[in-house]
């Protein structure tokens, strides 16, 4: 049964729970949404997935998190915290943030709105001691949203990903520290 981790003044995040897969591939499996993310999945993927942020989550407390929202009781997105797991990346392990809404949600500040409260979440909760953020320079809308957020352009992380178009690489960072964090809020 999925639980509530975080609220804010528009949207409710829980955990994922079993058969949310299918709302995900309906929701937020679009072409346009997927663009910079390696491309539409197949629905196996997807449950793949899920089923690593809901052993992430029972192993460490944190994981992906579904976006629902309170005026309409839909879900509108996913965000949340895992480790780096690129194979690629120079920070295996570190505390990654992202996130992802559906289109007809875009430009509504719900990205920002989340982030904010994931981000005290890894640095109260979680405990992280700084966060990532992985995107591509591609992927202007990201790299705007990691920067309003006070997070730092980290050029000595990239990496390429061969599992990714050339458009989307190399893979871009920024990072934000706990203490960059508090001074902005």
């Amino acid at each position: 049964m999925p639980e509530i981790v975080l609220e804010t003044g528009r949207l409710v995040l829980r955990t994922i729970g079993e058969g949310d897969a299918l709302e995900q591939d309906r929701v937020l499996n679009t072409p346009t949404v997927m663009d910079h993310l390696g491309g539409v999945k197949e629905l196996h993927e997807i449950e793949a997935k899920h089923a690593k942020s809901m052993q992430l989550h029972a192993r460490e407390g944190f994981s992906f998190l579904f976006l629902i929202e309170k005026a309409t009781g839909e879900m509108v997105g996913t965000c949340g915290i895992k480790r780096v797991d690129n194979d690629h990346a120079p920070n295996h392990g570190d505390h990654e943030i992202g996130w992802l809404v559906r289109e007809d949600r875009w430009r509504r500040g719900y990205a920002y709105e989340a982030m904010r409260a994931v981000i005290d979440w890894a640095f109260g909760r979680v405990a992280a001691p700084h966060v990532v953020a992985l995107t591509s320079e591609a992927n202007v809308g990201s790299w705007k949203l990691m920067e309003k957020l006070g997070m730092e352009r980290r050029k000595d992380l990239d990496f390429v990903d061969p599992d990714f178009p050339e458009k989307d690489n190399p893979i871009i960072q920024y990072s934000l520290t706990k203490q960059q964090w508090e001074q902005r809020t």
